[in-house]
């Protein structure tokens, strides 16, 4: 594949952040976006109970890039365009002025990473929410602020569940990928690696077209905790955080072991002291964690690595869990420090050439945009960005790929694995049904 940078609309000249009226600052902010138009989002639940994030819609810029410089084309990318623009940001919090949604390939070669201005987002955090717009003018951005204002008193009308949904085998069917795990297994127990991380796609067909806004309301009620994303056709709701970076503050979370959630509490509680007892668990969350400190060191002080996960419950599946945590020492923009930390041992393996190599073999799928980095910069070099796990591509209006992946390491059984991978499809297979 070419690695030729990207191709690239003309930058604005202004970009307009003003802080939102009373009247919409507490709108959920999923419900902001409008329909039929191309949307990004990170939204998460706050302590507080309402929602912190991003969401936008329209395109004022895009670039798409490939090859295995593409985080560094992306950045020399948004430094080009922000010299060009006309910022107008007295807010200065993180997210607001300028801000890139951007979406990157799991795999260098095939792959095609994506970075996208939205023409309007709409962002909240510690309480203030505020809209930005890019415009070709000033005189264009004071309409596009009372335009949208006045669009946003109006609220859209709730999106509705699909119709028909069907799922059919994705790339392997079970059978073989369950025979490629016992493969991997056994090149793990021969010496050749210590851990891989097997995905297998499913395809999801609908009467009709899919409102992805429909997808995004009900993962973000289903999974408060998790980051609920969506850029460029792939969306979900992510656990795992794998940089953020808020001024010289970096931090990362891992989740490697899980264990399926039971309705009856006595089950649920047994089923999460197997995941904390167990061996073969811990192993592998040691692998993710050791990838990551390793990968921050690099480029911060004073690192902050507990010694031992603790237990993350969602809705569907718990995980062990670990926050890293350090002090920026270089000044690395968020999009470096992601590029620093994929892939994780969480979504590839250890070592990471030979997992990679054995993922290429034996998968048997182009992963695309799953299990690489997605979220948002702004102009400070600030930002958050997951993994993109728990998700959709949207493939057509009414065909999807979903995705899951199990990290193997000695011990691994195919049969469990599989049962881990239909538990962690729990979470778009409930997102698609009525409720």
């Amino acid at each position: 594949m070419s690695t030729a940078p990207y191709a690239v609309s003309s930058p604005p000249a202004t970009v307009r952040t003003v802080v939102l009226p009373d009247e919409l600052a507490d709108r959920p902010l999923l419900s902001l976006l409008p329909r039929g138009i191309a949307h990004t989002s990170w939204v998460t639940t706050d302590a507080d109970g309402g929602d912190t994030g991003l969401v936008g819609w329209g395109e004022a810029a895009r670039a798409e890039l490939g090859g295995p410089e593409r985080f560094s084309r992306a950045q020399r990318w948004w430094a080009g365009w922000l010299a060009d623009a006309d910022v107008d940001d007295d807010l200065g919090v993180p997210g607001s002025g300028p801000v890139a949604f951007a979406s990157f390939a799991f795999d260098p070669n095939p792959g095609t990473s994506v970075i996208v201005v939205p023409s309007v987002v709409v962002g909240r955090r510690d309480g203030v929410s505020w809209l930005t717009v890019v415009a070709g003018s000033p005189r264009d951005a004071r309409h596009a602020i009372d335009e949208t204002l006045a669009a946003l008193r109006h609220p859209a009308a709730v999106p509705k569940a699909p119709e028909g949904v069907a799922y059919s085998e994705g790339s392997l069917t079970v059978p073989e990928w369950q025979e490629a795990v016992a493969e991997a297994v056994a090149r793990i127990d021969a010496g050749e690696l210590d851990k891989v991380v097997l995905a297998r796609d499913v395809v999801v067909t609908t009467d009709g077209p899919v409102d992805p806004r429909f997808l995004l309301t009900r993962l973000a009620a289903s999974y408060p905790s998790c980051w609920t994303f969506s850029v460029d056709g792939l969306l979900g709701a992510t656990p795992e955080m794998l940089v953020r970076r808020l001024a010289d503050t970096v931090t990362s979370r891992v989740l490697a072991g899980t264990m399926r959630r039971s309705s009856d509490a006595t089950s649920d509680a047994s089923l999460a002291s197997a995941l904390l007892d167990s061996a073969k668990d811990h192993a592998e969350h040691e692998y993710a964690v050791q990838s990551v400190a390793a990968a921050l060191a690099l480029h911060c002080t004073d690192l902050d690595v507990p010694e031992t996960p603790r237990l993350l419950r969602l809705a569907n599946v718990q995980h062990l869990a670990t926050d890293v945590t350090g002090v920026l020492a270089d000044g690395a923009p968020v999009l470096a420090l992601a590029a620093s930390l994929h892939p994780t041992a969480a979504v590839c393996g250890t070592p990471t050439e030979r997992a990679f190599s054995v993922i290429r073999e034996l998968e048997g799928m182009d992963r695309g945009r799953y299990a690489g980095p997605v979220g948002w910069i702004d102009a400070h070099g600030d930002g958050e960005f997951g993994i993109a796990l728990r998700c959709a591509s949207v493939e057509a209006d009414d065909r999807l790929r979903l995705f899951a992946g199990c990290g193997l390491v000695s011990g691994s059984d195919p049969e469990l694995e599989l049962a881990e991978s239909q538990a962690k499809l729990v979470a778009m297979r409930d997102a698609l049904e009525t409720p």
